[in-house]
């Protein structure tokens, strides 16, 4: 990416493509209804070809630095971004900065939604943790923000990345567990692109290493404390018990742990679990969990020095920052 972005469109740009004035399409952003419905959707769809996004702070007049800055998450209920999310909040806060929080879901249209609602308040920047759509990409290249990817390590960041290389990590835990004596693993992976990284990670070392094949469930994003139980019931009938299940968040791990002590099984003796993201839970639990931690405070350091140093209109010096990450064993595994 060069150092300068295409040029933002303006109002009259909008106004030209759908063939009316710049104070007919005034009142269209303001007050919709105002406007004739076939005028409206020329405007709509003109706002849409441009990559229009209207200036929505007050009176219209945007300084070099709003102080705002846009958190988007998929979700809060059993999130491993809380920690990372809560040291932003709390670090941008301290510094005089307004903190516009979103959760996106799963869907892409209210992604884009949210990411269009935070660029018409001219935030400094986004910070976000989801998939980065072809609509996503077009409005943050368009827009003198900074956009910052957290949680990930994409291959061309639009703005810049700071997070970790998940395929490495599906790996290292592959080799911690055939360091300890596993053989029969049981790998329960949610549906979505770090995840699915983190498995092949795992799945390569597991078989480059000569080992047998091993055995797999899938789970909805977010996946939860609630699935261990169709999970545990899916290991139960398996022809073979697997010695150890690795689970893609804490809270999955926890449940499996219930769900195995529940059935009168030992952990880890009869079974082991292994969580990932290393929340308050994994070292509160009884067994600990064996998880993988990521430095959420430092992701939040990263995201907010790169901030402070952002220049609208510059790509930054610095495109990916890598915190890595840390296999923390503990009692379960």
């Amino acid at each position: 990416m060069n150092g300068t972005i295409d040029k933002t469109p303006t109002l009259d740009d909008v106004a030209a493509r759908a063939g009316v004035s710049t104070a007919t399409v005034s009142r269209f952003i303001n007050n919709p209804e105002v406007v004739a419905a076939a005028t409206a959707e020329r405007i709509r769809t003109a706002i849409a070809e441009t990559g229009y996004i209207p200036n929505l702070l007050a009176g219209g007049l945007a300084s070099s630095r709003s102080k705002m800055v846009a958190v988007l998450i998929p979700y809060l209920t059993d999130s491993i971004f809380n920690d990372t999310i809560q040291a932003m909040v709390e670090e941008l806060s301290a510094a005089g900065t307004t903190v516009m929080l979103g959760l996106t879901g799963v869907s892409e249209a209210r992604t884009e939604d949210l990411i269009r609602a935070a660029l018409s308040r001219r935030v400094d920047a986004i910070i976000f943790t989801g998939p980065v759509t072809p609509q996503v990409e077009a409005m943050v290249r368009r827009s003198p923000a900074l956009f910052i990817q957290v949680w990930e390590l994409p291959e061309d960041p639009i703005g810049m990345a700071v997070g970790f290389s998940h395929h490495a990590a599906g790996r290292d835990i592959a080799r911690f567990l055939m360091s300890r004596g596993y053989r029969r693993p049981h790998l329960v992976t949610a549906v979505g692109a770090r995840a699915n990284m983190r498995r092949q990670g795992f799945v390569e070392e597991w078989q480059t290493s000569g080992h047998d094949a091993l055995t797999e469930s899938e789970v909805e994003v977010p996946s939860r404390f609630g699935h261990a139980r169709r999970i545990f019931a899916e290991v139960r009938r398996l022809p073979q018990m697997p010695d150890v299940v690795v689970c893609g968040s804490d809270y999955l791990a926890q449940g499996v742990i219930v769900e195995a002590l529940a059935a009168g099984l030992r952990v880890p003796d009869d079974i082991a679990v292994v969580g990932f993201g290393n929340n308050s839970i994994a070292g509160e639990m009884r067994p600990t969990i064996t998880s993988v931690e990521v430095d959420g405070a430092r992701i939040a350091r990263e995201a907010i020095a790169a901030i402070r140093k952002h220049r609208p209109n510059q790509a930054p010096a610095e495109r990916w920052v890598d915190v890595g990450f840390r296999l923390v064993a503990r009692e379960s595994a």
